[in-house]
Formats: structure tokens, C-alpha cells, sequence
């Protein structure tokens, strides 16, 4: 039997073009490598709220949130579909964005990562940096692509219609892909072509990206303020596109780890079949943890106030109504129906837990790995009080599940400082945090 291979860390790989990179984590590298496993966090977003019933309906057993608290919690029918990963989530009660409150409800989704105060924004802004680009900025050196932003409907939407839930440091919308090819794509295709060639493309399209975000920027001080608004989109698209690139010619030395891509489906839509569609987004971002092409994610399933094809998806489902009208209902049919396509969505994010947790991860396994961030920016319609919020994996980061925690009015942004304390990422504050969740299910903190 061959001798074990030990490599010092700071082995390094050099590139044809004569680059030094590091290498990507393997266990070859000894124990205390292998201690400093990847942390990763996923953002995942539904718009319109969750299931909270009228108590005068009497079907307390769709309520979204369980109906005891602590680790004696009891499932709800329209989150049953998580009881195989007990040990591995747990609901948080009480969370709100104060500033929710001081807005327009329509911009649930615009500040459910960010906190951003938008009654009052700072002259020349209007929303801040998600949680998502606070870990891509600490995560980034790590893998080939800072982040990876998803979402039903492609692009950046509107202003509290957003087809994104994931701003820049400068507050600007990220946008989001929503087709399983081009996604596929850009994750893996890079190794299956020449090396050289590959090189001469990528110092092309950034030659190229570079040059017209240099005459870009210049049209830009010409403009007027809706014109400049628009521009200012076009040029946030173009930063995340030359970042992008750049950290593709960092790492094109480097190959992939291989995979089993046989059950994707990069021919399903979102005009086609809901599951199907969102299963295949969930796998594209496992296989994209699990390659360490990125550690993080944020995905958007619906937008808000019925924008988008996600409206149409309960009814696809055989359920009685749009998604966002389903939200409004009054009724105990119309509230069930909702429920139900509560639990739909939870049977979504069980597969993605799943597979999660069936990637192996230095002696552990992806999801113990990964944070996964789950919930709405209002709770009943429009509501920004008491979040749905679900957090899931993390054990190897301090996370301890299985419970339903609740404490009224707690800061949102006090999640996500406890979230980034969790990873390592040793922020002061996260937008109107007030401290961490330190009596919570976060044990590092």
C-alpha cells in the first residue's frame, strides 16, 4: 500500500501562464487543514409571507410556525416534509426588521437580507449590502466565484418589485439567473475546453468588459436621474461580470472536482413544471458547494405582490389561486390552500437539505458545512413583524438544532451578525444590529 502523501499548505500550483495559486483544500494537507473546513451560507427567499391561519378557521395545524416552542416543538402540517432533519434546523420566532416597519411593505424582499433603512436613506443611496455579499467578501479567496445569485425571474426587477434579493456594498441589486443551463455553465463547463483557449477568451471578455465600464461610466456623469438609474443597473451588472471573470482566470489551472451530473435537467424552465425547476436550481447550487465553486448563495424563489411566473406555480399545483392572492385570502379554503403550498416549498427545501447532506465534506458532509437561510420578509400579508424564518445546518460552526426559539422584536440583523460570528467572519455590526442571539442556537457566537 502506498505511502500516505502529506502537502504543507502552502503548497502551491503554478499556472501555465506562470501564476502561482494556492491549492484548493484537500485532506492530503494534514489535520489541521482539514479542521479549517469550508463555511458556506445559502440565502433562500419565498415573497408573500407563510401560513399563519385565523384562529377562527380552527386548523392551527397549518400554522407555518410550529405550535409549541422550544425543543418539544411540534411540526406543522405545511413544514412536516423537514421532520427527517430535525437535528439539523430550527425555527426563529420574533424576528422583524425595525426599519420594516417605517417602509413601504412592498420592499420586504428589497431589505430582507440588508435591514437597509429605507424611510431615510443616506443621500445618494437607498439600500445597503446584503449578508449575502458580506460572506462572499470574506469567502472569495477560497473559490472560484464569489457568489452565486439566483432567483425566479432573471435580472434585478424594480424598485419594491425586485427580481433579486442580493445588493453590493454600494447598495446596487445584483442580477440574479434563473436558467439551469447558463447556470450550469458558468459553474462547470470551464474544464471541458482547452486550457489556452479558455485563457485567450477570458483575457478577451475582459479586455472587452473593461472597456465599455470605462466609456460606461462616462455616459454615466451625461445622464439624468432616471436614465442615471437605469445606468447605474447596467454598470453593477458589469462590475459583477468583470469579477467574475477575474477570479475565472485566477483558478482555470485548477480543475473541478468530478462529478455525477446525470440527474440534472438543464433543459427544465420555469414556464414547465415547478418541482422539477426548482429541484434542478437546488442541485446546481449542492454540485456548486460541494466542487467549492462558491460559498455564497442567494436565491430567490417568488417576488413579491405577484410579479413574476412563481405567481402562477399553486395554481400549476392544483391549487385555487396565485400565489399572492392565496396570501390575501380571508377564507379558511383560500388560507388552506396557501398552507398547502406552504408545504410544497417545504418538501423543496427538504431535497435541497438532502442533498446537502449527502455531499461529503473532510470527514463531515456539505449541509454541517453550510449555513441555509430560509424565510419571507413579512409574516401574515404585508406584515413585517414575526419573520418566518428557518435556519439549517452549521453543527460544525457551533449551530445546535431541533428547537423552536422565540423571543419578540429581536432584531433581524442580529441573526445575521450571529450568522457571520458563526463562519469565522468577525464583523462589529451588521446594518441595525443591536448584538448577537448568543442565547440561541448558536454556540460560537
Amino acid at each position: 500500500m502506498p505511502a500516505r502523501v502529506q502537502l504543507d499548505r502552502r503548497t502551491v500550483l503554478k499556472g501555465l501562464a506562470g501564476v502561482t495559486l494556492s491549492l484548493p483544500l484537500l485532506e492530503a494537507m494534514g489535520r489541521e487543514t482539514v479542521k479549517q473546513a469550508p463555511r458556506r451560507f445559502c440565502a433562500i427567499y419565498t415573497a408573500n409571507g407563510m401560513s399563519l391561519p385565523n384562529s377562527r378557521h380552527g386548523m392551527p395545524e397549518w400554522s407555518w410556525f410550529p405550535t409549541r416552542e422550544g425543543r418539544d416543538f411540534e411540526w406543522g402540517k405545511s413544514t412536516e416534509p423537514l421532520r427527517p432533519f430535525r437535528e439539523h434546523v430550527s425555527f426563529m420566532g420574533g424576528l422583524q426588521h425595525p426599519n420594516g416597519a417605517k417602509s413601504d411593505p412592498h420592499i420586504c424582499s428589497d431589505m430582507w437580507l440588508t435591514g437597509a433603512p429605507f424611510h431615510d436613506p443616506k443621500p445618494g443611496t437607498f439600500n445597503t449590502v446584503g449578508l449575502d455579499q458580506v460572506v462572499a467578501l470574506h469567502t472569495k479567496k477560497y473559490c472560484r466565484q464569489p457568489s452565486l445569485v439566483l432567483s425566479i425571474d432573471a435580472g434585478v426587477g424594480f424598485l419594491s418589485r425586485t427580481g433579486t434579493i442580493s445588493y453590493n456594498f454600494e447598495g446596487k441589486p445584483i442580477p440574479a439567473e434563473n436558467n439551469p443551463r447558463r447556470v450550469f455553465d458558468r459553474l462547470f463547463r470551464g474544464d471541458q475546453a482547452s486550457l489556452e483557449v479558455r485563457r485567450d477568451q477570458l483575457k478577451r471578455r475582459i479586455k472587452l468588459v473593461d472597456a465599455v465600464l470605462e466609456s460606461s461610466k462616462a455616459l454615466r456623469k451625461k445622464l439624468g436621474k432616471s436614465d442615471g438609474e437605469r445606468m447605474d443597473q447596467y454598470l453593477t451588472s458589469l462590475d459583477e461580470i468583470e469579477g467574475r471573470l477575474s477570479a475565472s482566470e485566477k483558478w482555470i489551472d485548477v480543475p473541478i472536482k468530478r462529478q455525477d451530473y446525470a440527474h440534472l435537467d438543464l433543459d427544465a424552465t420555469s414556464e414547465g413544471e415547478p418541482r422539477e425547476y426548482y429541484r434542478n436550481m437546488f442541485d446546481l447550487i449542492a454540485l456548486a458547494f460541494d466542487a467549492d465553486i462558491t460559498r455564497s448563495v442567494a436565491f430567490m424563489l417568488s417576488r413579491e405582490d405577484g410579479m413574476g411566473v412563481s405567481d402562477t406555480f399553486p395554481i400549476k399545483l392544483g391549487l385555487r389561486g396565485t400565489h399572492h392572492n392565496l396570501s390575501h385570502a380571508e377564507d379558511k379554503e383560500g388560507q388552506l390552500a396557501f398552507a398547502k403550498y406552504d408545504r410544497f416549498l417545504s418538501e423543496q427545501l427538504a431535497y435541497f437539505l438532502g442533498r446537502l447532506k449527502q455531499y461529503q465534506d473532510l470527514g463531515s458532509n456539505v449541509l454541517d458545512n453550510t449555513i441555509v437561510l430560509y424565510g419571507s420578509g413579512a409574516s401574515t400579508t404585508h406584515n413585517p413583524t414575526n419573520l418566518p424564518t428557518l435556519v439549517a445546518g452549521g453543527a460544525n460552526m457551533g449551530l445546535r438544532h431541533g428547537t423552536y426559539w422565540r423571543k419578540p422584536n429581536t432584531p433581524m440583523s442580529n441573526l445575521y451578525l450571529s450568522i457571520l460570528h458563526s463562519m469565522g467572519i468577525e464583523e462589529p455590526s451588521f446594518s441595525d444590529s443591536t448584538g448577537v442571539l448568543s442565547d440561541s442556537i448558536f454556540t460560537k457566537v
